[in-house]
């Protein structure tokens, strides 16, 4: 295998790096240009809990279930 630095094949690495390098750029270009980012509403949540809701939970544990639990857990 020939010295690529003694032979003149060192420019074409160079050459092969530097258009590997162009391609990253020239798309990391065209993904900041063309990527449109929507805007995102922040969602606030009611952190009032009412007392009917609380109520409805208290009923429905009062119910019969058609699951039966286990006994002892494994």
């Amino acid at each position: 295998m020939q010295n690529p630095f003694e032979s003149g094949h060192i420019k074409n690495y160079i050459l092969l790096y530097a258009s590997v390098v162009v391609i990253m750029v020239l798309f990391f270009v065209a993904s900041t240009l063309f990527h449109d980012v929507a805007e995102v509403e922040k969602k606030v949540f009611d952190t009032n809990v009412t007392k009917s809701f609380s109520k409805e939970i208290k009923a429905d544990e009062n119910s019969t279930s058609q699951f039966k639990l286990l006994d002892k857990a494994y």
